[in-house]
């Protein structure tokens, strides 16, 4: 506080105001100024403007205005000045932080009536001020440790016999009484400023009706600046206006919300007295009555096991017991739901017919004639016994061709229903298994789910994606699928969550993979493991005609009378878009060139039909991902071509070797060469060496060379050892400078005595070689009868020679 407003005081004489005018008692007129301290502590106003003649409570957590306000109501002149803040200053500043210049210039001095100070010191003081009359900030005085400020009192007087002002002040309180109307609330506020008031105080009428509204601060601003009393009721009218407006939307919206309510809670009460009306007349049951009818109607149609059957009453005994709103109640009737939409022992008939099943593989696919074969022997046998129990197979091939589509084709060739589901990233055994019922939102596991579905017990239940299974903290899925997969274990297969033994004996169940080196060996030994090594270029053209482009010219809305594929443009599309075993990226690509097909149809209307030729294959694809172009125009020496496998099938890859002239002896290998690799490479190099042992010519180039060997596709990882005999004839290629022929591809796990060992993926590999337009290929001896296991039609234009020793390898290439 100043010294100026310490040592001023107001003088003790009794006032009585009108509007804003002081009299004494004597009804002299009394100026303000004349007994209000000119320099006040300031309160700044966040949310809005104070009006005059008005009491307003307050809490003030703020510890500097705290203190001012402590300070203040210990002085007999309990005063101070509230002004509100700019609305374009900073929001994030403290209120004891805000400057008198970011502060609008109009206020109202405010009397500290009543104050409350908790005993905690940190908690928010409660504070009464009565709002006094206008003032006008002229200078700040002080900002520490709080705002202070120099005022001067503002005065305004007016006509009392004013028609003008008169019918502002009649409409003003035709507003508010139209508003109280709407807005009870304000009734109140209106009775207070009645008692302390008349129609002959236009200037605080105004006041009141603008603190009667909603508007914003900024607007009650304006009305409390506003001296002209003829302008304030103009201004306050059209906020009372607008006040008016929002009530009426607001009491439309309440009405509707109540109407609702009503019409809900008469709804209710109707059905409660139609559910006592049905029940005393005998005609209707409770909920509970209504799901045990459900229940039992149901195992009726079914054939539950002893255990089933005794699990079943001792649940359906609790549940009878049970009050419907315990949480138990919930537990025990989805577990009975659960336990009677199982299909104990209902079964489908199976359709026993070797000829139709051949018929639909036919069908469904093209090629695989082998795994045609296989999957028909497998149902000769079940023919044979009169049932089909205790299978499980397991197709293991590259994305993309038919794995999933084959089970759908078994499952209709045996008049089965199909379930499928990926078990590919799967970490929690309740998944296989169920969860205990103590869980909360406990459910069986997936098999459980299937039969539920399917509504048979002996369905075709796929299981995608098994190479790719995992586990975690939850538990080991794998090891779970073992009792499910198991034709001797799981005629008694124990869900948790159902805990009671069901037969999966008679489920056909089908697996399928990408690759067998990720399955677990104990679940793999439980299948029968079926291989689709992929397709070649005239089995994907076949596939295309008869499935891939009827399906994706249905899927764009295309006629194949105006839109075709030529057999060139066909073949160019396999061969350079999509190579791969599969034909899932084949079919992506007739999907996107029948796409842009449809768009133009779309953007020429005159154009009636289109083809897609060899010529304008590149418009609708773009360019080439496979090039024809050879890797290698010319035979270079240290260049062989070999055959790998891959998860996604076989591949042809070039194995390189380069000599530096160092003067040193030195071997390196590059490529990402997994570590099988690589000593496959070192035998090979001590190989080749020693064939040189008694060369004194090749024992120099050896001792003064560095050789590098390389396998191109740097990005991609390779191992396994059937790169030995390429890889050493690679070296030997270099040594001698004699080139291999280009059309020449081989495979073959090298000993270090030059034998020539076995090797896996005879078909893919070969596939892989007929894809690359090779004529000669190099394998095994040991792998002839896996040769002669290959269709005729893939070993067609291919010349096959079997080695068992290097020596032989030499023989053929004429190296």
């Amino acid at each position: 506080m100043s010294e100026e407003q310490e040592k001023r005081e107001p003088e003790e004489i009794d006032i009585i105001s009108d509007d804003e005018q002081l009299y004494d008692k004597d009804g002299q007129l009394v100026l303000p100024k004349d007994i209000l301290p000119f320099t006040l502590p300031v309160l700044p106003l966040i949310d809005q403007p104070l009006f005059p003649m008005l009491t307003v409570p307050m809490i003030i957590d703020n510890k500097v205005t705290k203190k001012m306000i402590i300070e203040v109501n210990k002085l007999k002149d309990k005063k101070i000045a509230l002004f509100f803040k700019k609305p374009n200053t900073s929001n994030k500043k403290s209120v004891s932080d805000i400057k008198l210049d970011e502060l609008y210039e109009i206020g109202v001095i405010g009397d500290i009536v009543h104050l409350n100070v908790p005993p905690d010191a940190h908690a928010p003081i409660q504070v009464v001020i009565n709002i006094g009359h206008r003032i006008r900030a002229i200078q700040e005085v002080s900002c520490d440790p709080y705002l202070i400020a120099r005022v001067e009192f503002l005065q305004k007087n007016y006509i009392e016999n004013d028609n003008n002002l008169k019918a502002y002040t009649v409409a003003v309180i035709k507003c508010i009484k139209e508003l109280i109307k709407l807005n009870p609330l304000h009734k109140e506020d209106l009775s207070i400023f009645m008692s302390h008031s008349s129609l002959n105080e236009p200037g605080r009428l105004a006041d009141i009706a603008a603190a009667l509204t909603t508007a914003s601060g900024a607007e009650l601003q304006e009305v409390l600046e506003e001296l002209d009393i003829k302008e304030r009721l103009s201004k306050v009218l059209i906020l009372l206006k607008n006040e008016i407006d929002i009530s009426k939307i607001q009491a439309k919206i309440s009405k509707k919300v109540e109407d609702n309510m009503n019409k809900q809670q008469r709804e209710f009460f109707l059905r409660e007295q139609l559910k006592m009306i049905k029940n005393e007349l005998g005609i209707s049951k409770d909920g509970k009555e209504a799901d045990v009818d459900i229940f039992n109607k149901r195992l009726k149609k079914l054939k539950l096991t002893k255990e089933a059957k005794e699990k079943y009453q001792e649940e359906l005994q609790k549940f009878n017991i049970i009050e419907q709103h315990s949480p138990e109640f919930t537990v025990t009737r989805n577990y009975l739901d659960w336990l009677t939409s199982i299909p104990w022992g209902v079964h489908s008939k199976d359709n026993l017919d070797l000829r139709k099943a051949e018929t639909i593989l036919n069908e469904d696919h093209y090629g695989l004639e082998d795994v045609k074969e296989r999957i028909l022997e497998f149902l000769a046998v079940g023919i044979n016994k009169g049932e089909i129990s205790g299978t499980i197979l397991c197709l293991v091939g590259a994305p993309g061709v038919g794995k999933t589509s084959l089970g759908q084709s078994i499952a209709r060739s045996l008049g089965r229903k199909f379930y499928r589901f990926s078990v590919g990233g799967a970490k929690d055994e309740a998944e296989i298994k169920g969860h205990r019922r103590t869980y909360i939102g406990a459910m069986p596991g997936k098999f459980i789910q299937a039969l539920k579905t399917c509504k048979t017990a002996n369905p075709v239940i796929m299981l995608d994606e098994i190479d790719k299974i995992s586990k975690s903290y939850n538990g080991d899925p794998a090891s779970a699928l073992l009792e499910v997969l198991d034709p001797e274990q799981n005629s008694d297969f124990l869900d948790h969550y159902i805990d009671v033994r069901f037969d999966l004996s008679n489920v056909f169940f089908i697996c399928t993979a990408n690759q067998l080196d990720t399955i677990p060996r104990p679940l793999l030994d439980r299948m029968e493991v079926i291989e689709l090594a992929g397709y070649i270029q005239e089995e994907k053209v076949e596939i295309a005609k008869k499935y891939l482009i009827p399906k994706a010219l249905g899927s764009a809305g295309l006629k194949s009378s105006k839109f075709r594929i030529t057999n060139a443009a066909l073949n160019n599309m396999i061969s350079g878009y999509a190579r791969e075993p599969g034909v899932r990226t084949l079919d992506k690509q007739i999907k996107k060139a029948c796409r842009k097909v449809a768009k133009r149809f779309i953007l020429n209307k005159k154009l009636k039909n289109l083809s897609l030729t060899k010529k304008n294959l590149k418009d609708f694809l773009g360019e080439p991902k496979y090039n024809d172009e050879e890797l290698y125009k010319e035979e270079i020496p240290g260049v062989v071509m070999g055959l790998a496998w891959t998860s996604l099938g076989g591949v042809t890859l070039y194995i390189e070797a380069n000599k530096i002239n160092t003067g040193t002896s030195a071997f390196k290998q590059t490529g990402q060469l997994g570590n099988v690799m690589i000593e496959s490479s070192q035998i090979a190099y001590s190989y080749i060496q020693s064939i040189f042992d008694d060369n004194e010519d090749m024992r120099e180039f050896f001792k003064n060379s560095a050789i590098h060997m390389h396998v191109p596709a740097g990005a991609t990882r390779k191992d396994g050892p059937s790169a030995g005999i390429t890889m050493a004839l690679a070296l030997y290629s270099l040594a001698t400078g004699k080139a291999v022929r280009k059309n020449i591809a081989m495979t073959g796990e090298l000993s270090l005595t030059g034998r020539v060992l076995p090797i896996g993926g005879v078909k893919e590999k070969t596939i892989a070689a007929k894809r690359a337009s090779v004529s000669d290929i190099i394998l095994p001896k040991s792998n002839e009868k896996d040769y002669a296991e290959i269709p005729d039609y893939i070993r067609d234009g291919l010349k096959a020679h079997f080695v068992s020793h290097f020596d032989d390898v030499l023989k053929i290439t004429g190296i």
